[in-house]
């Protein structure tokens, strides 16, 4: 069934985050868990939530490219093209975190961050009016498949989380995770997990950029 989001959720979205909440919330590739990426009470709630390790990284969405490209102002001119190119899309885009932010979602390894930003189109189009980032996870169990529909987040989690939206049926393949710690230095790149974007259409989409 197709659930378009409304700006009441994308608002209550905003207002569970800014008030350290966790929410469950519908990406362009699985459900996911999400709170402030500078609050670490939140980060600790979310790993609890997830049974996942807590030296292992989040991802931190934005919900708009520009979003993304104006609050990151540290980024060099040969990653922004890299980024406007291959988002927003189901990839994770791994980077130098020269500025040493969200440290809550970069854990163990705050020389880097993992950057989102998903293709929202018509159902969750409403979310493109979330101004800040937030931290997010897939909304499973650690080491358990993704979710693909509210109802296969396990219980767990529903029943903790601050609010749950419920944006339909997802394609169900998380994003492929894309490394460009190296690319402003020496245009290196390489793809760390297979996911929702093929790797022969990363591929094409380097190749535009040479």
């Amino acid at each position: 069934m197709s659930v378009a989001l409304d700006s009441g959720q994308a608002s209550a979205l905003e207002a569970c985050v800014a008030d350290g909440g966790v929410a469950v919330i519908p990406t362009d590739t699985v459900y996911g868990v999400c709170c402030d990426p500078d609050n670490e009470r939140a980060a600790e709630a979310l790993y609890r939530l997830k049974r996942r390790s807590p030296a292992r990284a989040c991802a931190v969405m934005f919900f708009a490219v520009d979003a993304a490209l104006r609050a990151l102002a540290e980024l060099r001119p040969r990653e922004r093209l890299a980024l406007e190119t291959l988002l927003p899309g189901p990839v994770t885009v791994l980077l130098p975190n020269r500025e040493l932010r969200f440290a809550p979602a970069c854990r163990a390894d705050p020389a880097s961050f993992g950057l989102r930003v998903p293709r929202l189109g018509e159902r969750l189009a409403a979310l493109g009016s979330m101004a800040l980032p937030v931290m997010q996870s897939s909304a499973n169990l650690s080491g358990e498949p993704d979710a693909r529909a509210l109802a296969e987040v396990p219980s767990s989690i529903l029943e903790r989380a601050q609010l749950a939206l419920d944006g339909g049926e997802l394609p169900g393949t998380p994003s492929t995770v894309i490394d460009l710690r190296d690319f402003d230095r020496d245009g290196r790149w390489h793809v760390l997990r297979d996911g929702a974007l093929p790797r022969s259409a990363v591929e094409e989409l380097f190749v535009s950029l040479a």
